[in-house]
Order: C-alpha cells, then structure tokens, then sequence
C-alpha cells in the first residue's frame, strides 16, 4: 500500500500536470512580461530583462517588434546608462526612467547599427535611470511620451 507521502506527492504532480496542460494557461514568455501604463492609459506589454547577460542581448536579432510591445529593462540602482544598438535590425525609441517611473530621456528612432561593435553610437546617459524601455521606433511619439511623465508597471 503507498505511503500518505506518496499519495500526496503524486495528487501534486496530476494537479500540477492539469493546470500546465490548459490551453488558456500563459506561455513561458507571457512570465517574463509586465504590463506597462503609458501617460494616456494605453498599454504596452513587455519582455522584462534584468540579468546583464538578457540587458547586453536586448533586442539584438529581432526583425520586427509590435506596436503595443517593448523590452523593458530593469537595473539593479539608479546610474547612469547608455544604450547601443549592436546588432539590432529595426529603429528602437528608447525610453530612460528614474527610480520613480518618471521619463527622464527619450532617444527616438535610434537607426539599427550593423557595423563593427567599436563604430556604433552609443544613446543616453544625460540622467541617472534605473528602468528603460524599447518600444518599436516611432512609438514613442505616437503614444505622446514626452520627459517628465511617469509610467505605471
């Protein structure tokens, strides 16, 4: 006869099995995401990068992103942090915050840079940031950011 142990171990591991089999469940991806409320109340969703090895990589490859998506990027303390884009195939605003969510720097349709790393600009630092956030290039003026505003995540 099984142990209460096991017994309760393997009503775990069915539980477990029923809830990641639903469809409606989120995918890994959807786990790494936060939404993000813009000024107006629009909604951006983005992939959230806190490690150096996910901040380094950013959106590096990437062909394409939608317009109600971004790459958030979340530093460990307020400092000052530049931005390149090294391998990065598609214009990018960036978008720099202080510990507080407030914009405080915006680099608009920063060009993908597909030379040698040594020969690509490198975007912001005007201001201590701790969160910064990609969004496909032009977005940020269509979604009205402007520096001073403050962003819910």
């Amino acid at each position: 006869m099984p142990s209460r142990t096991w017994l309760c171990a393997a009503a775990a591991i069915l539980a477990l099995c029923a809830f990641s089999c639903n469809k409606d469940e989120a995918s890994l991806a959807d786990l790494r995401t936060k939404t993000i409320t813009l000024p107006f109340g629009q909604k951006i969703k983005a992939e959230v990068q806190v490690s150096d090895i996910e901040i380094a990589r950013g959106m590096m490859f990437r062909e394409s992103i939608a317009p109600d998506r971004g790459m958030l990027f979340i530093h460990q303390r307020p400092s000052v942090y530049t931005y390149w884009m090294y391998q990065v195939k598609i214009p990018l605003d960036i978008i720099w915050m202080d510990a507080n969510r407030v914009i405080v720097e915006i680099k608009e349709n920063a060009p993908p840079c597909a030379t040698k790393a040594s020969e690509c600009p490198s975007y912001g630092g005007a201001a201590p940031s701790q969160y910064v956030l990609e969004l496909a290039g032009g977005m940020a003026s269509k979604y009205g950011l402007k520096p001073g505003q403050r962003l819910s995540f």
